[in-house]
């Protein structure tokens, strides 16, 4: 009995390994793993990044962007900031990348499938950046980073494929900070309450028949500071349209 308990002990012990990141043994705060990128004609980042940015997941952080597998979390991810550093000898900068997570892939045992114009970054210098083009797979540690965006508050973008007043989706831009939003809720005067709206994919959340009026926001934020509601200080008007970019008065840091 005693031989069989610890043969399940080591069994455990195998899968956990194969499954939980591995943290670096140099750098206690960074995980290892391994990147790639992605094919851009213009090396920015995919306007149909499944994070349901647009455009904005193009040009966001001048186009330093990524996909992620498991770090997507099932678009909580969406707008998280990493540091990426390569680890080849004499090619890679030791600040590496700074870089946004704008969308959902899966590489051969890779975190992170960058932009041409984010993996160029993790290269010393060009020579360095071309070079680690011809591996198209390289051994890297990441961490997580506050995301800093000066100037910008939290922004809240109607979707376009909304359709005034029936169906309201909203994509959520510039989330400081090290922090997830994982739920949007808006108010239901009629009812006097705090209504869910669902979360379509990536930073997207919807509802149907919203409230008419002007339509107030909260939303559900973990970060160091754990997971607490904050509501916009600023309310979409009641005669939004798809396309419009409202303001939250508010910054995540």
């Amino acid at each position: 009995m005693e031989l069989k308990f610890k043969s399940q002990i080591g069994f455990v012990s195998v899968i956990l390994l194969l499954v939980l990141p591995i943290l670096c043994n140099s750098q206690d705060s960074y995980i290892c793993s391994r990147a790639t990128y992605y094919g851009s004609p213009d090396c920015y980042g995919n306007p149909r990044g499944a994070c349901g940015y647009g455009d904005y997941g193009q040009t966001v952080n001048d186009g330093n962007v990524a996909g992620v597998s498991w770090l997507w979390k099932n678009g909580s991810g969406c707008g998280a900031c990493y540091q990426v550093r390569c680890k080849i000898a004499g090619l890679c900068d030791e600040n590496g990348a700074y870089v946004v997570v704008t969308d959902y892939g899966v590489g051969d045992r890779t975190d992170f499938i960058m932009s041409p114009r984010g993996y160029s970054k993790l290269g010393k210098n060009a020579d360095a950046s071309a070079e680690l083009f011809k591996y198209g797979v390289v051994d890297i540690e990441y961490k997580r980073v506050p995301c800093k965006y000066n100037g910008y508050n939290l922004l809240l973008k109607v979707h376009e494929r909304s359709k005034y007043p029936h169906y309201l989706a909203i994509i959520i831009l510039y989330v400081g900070g090290t922090n997830d939003v994982t739920g949007v809720q808006l108010w239901q005067e009629d009812c006097q309450e705090w209504r869910p709206m669902r979360r379509v994919f990536g930073a997207v959340f919807d509802a149907e028949n919203p409230p008419r009026g002007a339509i107030k926001l909260r939303f559900q934020v973990s970060g160091s500071a754990g997971l607490y509601w904050v509501q916009s200080k600023n309310v979409i008007s009641s005669d939004w349209e798809a396309g419009a970019v409202y303001d939250s008065q508010i910054q995540l840091d």
